[in-house]
């Protein structure tokens, strides 16, 4: 028999990354992911690969890919597109708060459906900006806190329990106000609600901004 702990880590790696690369497929994204990094270019730090969807949308200016991937299973399935790159991507490490790079080391930064799901948030915005470039940027596509009460509290609330079953994704986190602290300008920012029900407005409130280490 299976126990507890043995159970959970089989899901969080053979069932949970199928399931989120579902659920943030190009299908359903890929016009989102298209808008937020469009003028993406030269040697490019991924936080949050996955299955490599945001290859898909890089422009030939980018250069190089620096992946940071937690799920083997998610890495292993990326091989197609990466090969189909026909770009370097390098996997570097697991965890968005310890970068092994150097300080100004890249031109951009990308985070699609990420920053919601990394435990140490302020951490691992404090490693992208230690490594981009002065005259670099970060591009990111995050659902977040929403700005209506009835919506926000019902993020509050069920954030405990979403975590448990989505991988430690929080619905309250206020993704561009955590950017601005921890040292960028936005110098652009879109937020909408996807189309949907109006049940789905805990899940659905999109940030798309673009944001620039400050001096």
């Amino acid at each position: 028999m299976i126990g507890g702990a043995a159970l959970s880590r089989l899901y969080n790696e053979r069932v949970l990354p199928p399931l989120t690369a579902l659920a943030c497929s190009d299908r359903s994204t890929g016009r989102w992911r298209e808008q937020a990094f469009s003028d993406v270019s030269g040697d490019v730090l991924e936080v949050g690969f996955a299955n490599g969807t945001n290859l898909l949308h890089y422009p030939e200016a980018v250069r190089r890919v620096y992946a940071v991937e937690p799920s083997d299973s998610a890495w292993r399935h990326a091989a197609r597109r990466i090969e189909e790159f026909g770009r370097p991507v390098e996997r570097i490490g697991l965890d968005g708060a310890r970068l092994s790079l150097p300080n100004d080391s890249v031109d951009a930064v990308v985070s699609a459906y990420t920053m919601c799901t990394i435990p140490d948030l302020a951490g691992a915005l404090a490693e992208m900006r230690r490594v981009l470039r002065a005259e670099g940027s970060l591009h990111f596509v995050e659902h977040a806190l929403a700005p209506d009460a009835d919506v926000a509290d019902r993020q509050r609330r069920w954030t405990p329990r979403w975590q448990r079953v989505a991988g430690g994704c929080h619905l309250d986190r206020d993704v561009p106000g955590l950017v601005e602290e921890a040292g960028f300008n936005l110098s652009d920012l879109e937020t909408f609600y996807m189309p949907g029900p109006a049940f789905s407005r805990p899940w659905g409130w999109l940030t798309l901004g673009r944001a620039e280490p400050t001096p």
